[in-house]
């Protein structure tokens, strides 16, 4: 038997896999201390797929031809060393992914920028990059800054935005531990969630409003003195500017504002604020909007202004995909090297070079994920080479990222499915799944874990590093004749100086290891001066609002036993029985104004387009209607971006009206 890392939520789970049964256990130590949600238990089952990519494929007129690895290898690098000699570096892209491993995408990353570029990101820049440049503003780390057994021993919780019962189910242990203890249970979001049922408040706000609601706590918290004056003046800037802001916020305005009574913001504020020590739980619920960076800093400011920081707190950004941490932490985003160390930061960056073999590496940001698709259209993007990503489903308004692939001199789609994405792309290269490799993955704790190999690749799949490898040394770039992945992690363990004393072994052999350590800002925060920053914020509108046309908000929700765009769940039999047909909720009077009863089918249209599901009358409050982004939702949400360059996901104006048939 042997350990790996569940290829789902960025929780961590480690799975005990039976290779003789081929079933699945769940590993007794950290983190997921003997638990599985039902996605973890039955994770074997895509990898036995049928549908499964066996060999190279090359695209001729409308057919696919199988080629050697060589071969293929050796074109796809001529055609990205034609288009840079051509266009130059900045034409070609790489998308990595958040579900390959430390090492995978750390030679991705490599690749780009021994190429000469600085397009490298992943589909962190569609959930929590908000988190990372607000995180990066107020403390000076753009990550969570707790170890999860924290959580337990926390006298509050506050969950924003964010439903791990669903989502994450095995974090609601640690959850109902500290509730057991006799934390308070406070959770805030648009729509009744499962959560709500654990909690001792529940806030259902008007979707769009959580700055609103943050900077009325923050009123009471600091009208009523309850902040932490010592921490406050010791540890932090920014208290004035932040106190004089939220002035206006009363919870009488709040409450007209996000539907929630001043009575209920009162209780709430003074409930977590007078708990002694708390933490701070997220999801998409507050970053996938236009004002996603500032709902984030209005969070962090509650955390501040009661130094629930260190072992009296903690700020966790709950990430969704297994190695989302992990690709951004490794480098794989166009502001960033490794360890989120900005591309300006000198020392560093010679740094990285001289591991590399090169003088020095390029400065300018790259392209953010969600900027790719207007560089297409503008003809300044040539190539794009994507690994273990399906922006074709995944982005928001995806009819446009679709024309955007069709425009490509050169697609290269890296995966183990033929995804909606390959089937445009010039050629697919069959990756192996997670048992079938070994490598390092990297949890939303930020705790380092070794996945074993369990099985043999594939038909004539192979794991991504190798394909990596093999394309950097036909590029001619230097250092990519790696003998096996633990030179990889070797070489990335020498670009920090937490991990230069640790070794490989004692990675595989234990229970991880923590970058860059276990608890972060106990004695002083990342920021040049040690202090963090509280940051007044501002209500922001969302980018477009219901009216006569699109009278109510649409907002999109995650499902227990489906995840991201459903090329592994839906090849899942067992979850795809759990999962049932994805419905769209909406709220008892909307349906009985509009004639729609329990299994109707219904057409939700935006500005954008229109989709059909069936609805579910119920579990959203009136004006709003909730669908589950698997599917086929992002052709029709916004794509107006944050600043850290976040579609807005969570609101979109819609209208709905009553099909006959399907």
């Amino acid at each position: 038997m042997k350990t790996v890392v569940c290829p789902y939520c960025g929780f961590g789970c480690r799975l005990i896999i039976d290779r003789d049964g081929w079933k699945v256990k769940p590993y007794p130590g950290e983190p997921n201390r003997g638990k599985l949600c039902p996605k973890g238990l039955y994770a074997l089952e895509f990898v036995r797929s049928k549908d499964r990519l066996k060999r190279p494929l090359k695209r001729e007129g409308s057919s696919l031809r199988p080629l050697s690895w060589g071969q293929a290898i050796g074109e796809i690098a001529n055609g990205l060393l034609e288009i840079r000699e051509l266009y130059g570096p900045d034409a070609v892209a790489f998308i990595a992914s958040s579900k390959i491993s430390n090492e995978e995408n750390y030679l991705l990353q490599k690749i780009a920028r021994l190429f000469g570029t600085n397009n490298i990101d992943n589909c962190a820049r569609l959930c929590h990059e908000a988190s990372v440049h607000a995180l990066k503003l107020a403390v000076g780390t753009g990550a969570q800054t707790n170890p999860y057994e924290d959580i337990e021993n926390f006298n509050a919780v506050l969950i924003w935005g964010y439903n791990p019962a669903e989502t994450h189910p095995v974090v609601m242990d640690y959850i109902l531990k500290a509730k057991r203890r006799g934390a308070k249970i406070i959770v805030v979001d648009v729509r009744e969630t499962r959560t709500m049922a654990f909690a001792d408040y529940r806030l259902v706000i008007k979707p769009g409003t959580d700055i609103v609601l943050a900077n009325a706590i923050a009123h009471v918290i600091i009208g009523e003195e309850l902040y932490d004056e010592e921490f406050v003046k010791g540890r932090t800037k920014g208290f004035s500017e932040v106190r004089m802001a939220v002035m206006k916020y009363t919870p009488e305005y709040a409450g007209s504002v996000t539907g929630v009574s001043a009575e209920t913001i009162r209780e709430v504020a003074r409930a977590f604020a007078l708990a002694g020590s708390g933490a701070i739980m997220w999801g998409m619920g507050l970053t996938q909007h236009v004002s996603g960076v500032e709902n984030v800093l209005a969070v962090i400011n509650l955390a501040l202004l009661l130094g629930y920081i260190g072992e009296k707190g903690g700020l966790y950004p709950m990430r969704g995909q297994n190695n989302v941490q992990g690709a951004a932490y490794m480098g794989a985003l166009s502001e960033f090297l490794p360890g989120y160390v900005p591309l300006t930061d000198e020392r560093f960056r010679k740094r990285v070079a001289s591991l590399w073999g090169v003088d020095d590496l390029p400065t300018e940001r790259g392209l953010y994920l969600t900027e790719l698709w207007e560089a297409i259209e503008r003809g300044d993007l040539k190539a794009l080479y994507i690994v273990g990503e399906n922006p074709a489903v995944s982005e928001a308004d995806f009819t446009r990222v679709r024309r955007a692939l069709r425009r490509l001199d050169l697609l290269v789609v890296q995966d183990i499915f033929m995804t909606r994405t390959a089937r445009y792309a010039h050629y697919i290269l069959p990756a192996s799944a997670f048992c079938e490799k070994e490598g390092s993955y990297m949890n939303s704790e930020r705790r380092i874990q070794w996945s074993h190999k369990v099985c043999e690749p594939y038909a004539d799949s192979k794991p991504d590093w190798e394909i990596l490898a093999m394309l950097g040394r036909a590029l001619g770039l230097p250092g990519f004749t790696y003998a096996g992945v633990e030179e990889i992690t070797a070489e990335y363990f020498r670009l920090f100086p937490e991990l230069e004393e640790r070794s490989v072994d004692e990675l595989k052999n234990g229970d991880g290891i923590f970058l860059p350590r276990k608890r972060l800002h106990t004695w002083e925060f990342a920021t040049p001066d040690g202090k963090a920053r509280l940051v007044a914020v501002e209500r922001i509108s969302p980018w477009e609002g219901p009216n006569e046309e699109f009278p109510l908000v649409l907002t999109t929700v995650r499902l227990m036993s489906h995840y991201n765009t459903g090329e592994m769940t839906l090849r899942s039999p067992s979850l795809v029985k759990l999962m049932g047909e994805p419905r769209a909720l909406i709220n008892e009077r909307d349906a009985e104004r509009l004639g729609i009863r329990d299994g109707d089918w219904v057409e939700i249209e935006t500005r954008r387009g229109r989709i059909r599901m069936r609805a579910k009358v119920g579990g959203v409050p009136e004006g709003v209607v909730a669908i589950p982004f698997h599917f086929k939702a992002n052709r029709i949400t916004s794509p107006a971006l944050n600043k850290a360059g976040t579609p807005e996901f969570k609101f979109s104006a819609c209208r709905v009206r009553k099909m006959n048939t399907p």
